[in-house]
């Protein structure tokens, strides 16, 4: 599978799928210390998502 092929799959998945595709990208982060920054990011972005899509559904 080519790199653009990927790229259009991506919007078809998920949100959990699609967040374990990203993290699985950081765990080939060389730098723990960069790993953990973003994982701590990820973290804070998923949970933004999270409550708008909640405030949605109200």
């Amino acid at each position: 599978m080519s790199f653009s092929e990927i790229l259009e799959e991506i919007p078809k998945l998920s949100l959990t799928e699609r967040r374990e595709i990203f993290l699985q990208v950081l765990s080939l982060e060389p730098e723990e210390e960069d790993l953990a920054i973003c994982d701590q990011a990820a973290s804070e972005g998923f949970a933004m998502i999270d409550l708008m899509e909640a405030k949605q559904g109200q």
